[in-house]
């Protein structure tokens, strides 16, 4: 179809919504992710740094965990996070399941221990039937959690924006002036690293090309994972979708606009 042709012409595709399979585990993923009690102090849910009133992240940047300290790195959006070469901006969670898992006991974030969260949840009568009906009994272990919570997040996607549309062969779902962007923004190269469905997510790249970035931020990048030094300053290309919502930018914040960011 003229359809087809339009699409497969372009760098980018559309994004399409998620096929549930089990619509169980979705919604005990949902009350997961919303659930404070997660948390050391009972007061810091996934929601917390990735609040999805907020184009999936906190817009601080970086991120305030427990009592109040602040975080290393910037908190990167939940929206379309599925489907990403891997997790993190230094990569070291291949899965969201894996990635989920991370926050849960790092003393910067919730400040918990897995034993401790899994005590919790067992302890509040009503996650037994949601836990039965998502896996057929209604034992609690970290692995059901964090499955869970990725099932849900897996979820979270944005399909049928207007330049979805437009590349879809609607012509007239963007302006002049964001045609014009597109196409700039192919010739200048930013494709490369900004490409499919999520215009990102699939390549790590360094940070400071052509001079060195400079920075106070002490995040490595790849290198922590890694241990190669070739590797320092390497970070997961961030996904574009929603970009205008998502503001500070980079893995340090430092820009608090989308025009300081492209400049940069």
């Amino acid at each position: 179809s003229l359809c087809a042709s339009v699409q497969a012409a372009e760098p980018i595709d559309p994004i399409e919504p998620v096929e549930v399979k089990n619509p169980a585990l979705v919604e005990l993923g949902k009350m997961l992710f919303f659930e404070p009690r997660l948390s050391r102090s009972g007061f810091i849910s996934c929601n917390s740094c990735h609040n999805l009133a907020t184009g999936g992240v906190d817009n601080l940047k970086t991120s305030i965990g427990d009592y109040w300290q602040q975080g290393p790195i910037n908190s990167p959006t939940v929206l379309n996070s599925y489907g990403q070469i891997a997790q993190f901006w230094d990569g070291r969670a291949k899965t969201l399941a894996e990635q989920a898992a991370g926050p849960i006991a790092n003393p910067l974030e919730m400040a918990s221990t897995h034993e401790h969260a899994v005590a919790v949840i067992s302890s509040i009568p009503g996650y037994g039937a949601y836990f039965k009906a998502a896996f057929g009994d209604s034992k609690v272990d970290i692995q059901r959690i964090t499955d869970a919570i990725a099932e849900f997040e897996r979820t979270l996607v944005t399909p049928n924006d207007r330049f979805d549309q437009w590349l879809k062969g609607d012509k007239k779902a963007i302006t002049e002036e964001e045609l014009a962007g597109y196409q700039l923004f192919k010739q200048s190269g930013c494709t490369i690293c900004h490409n499919g469905a999520q215009l990102g997510g699939q390549s790590f790249q360094k940070m400071g090309v052509v001079r060195p970035y400079e920075t106070t931020n002490t995040a490595e990048g790849v290198k922590a994972v890694s241990g190669r030094d070739q590797d320092r300053m390497k970070f997961k290309v961030p996904v574009l979708r929603n970009v205008e919502l998502t503001y500070p930018y980079f893995h340090d914040g430092a820009a608090q606009t989308l025009e300081e960011a492209v400049e940069v």
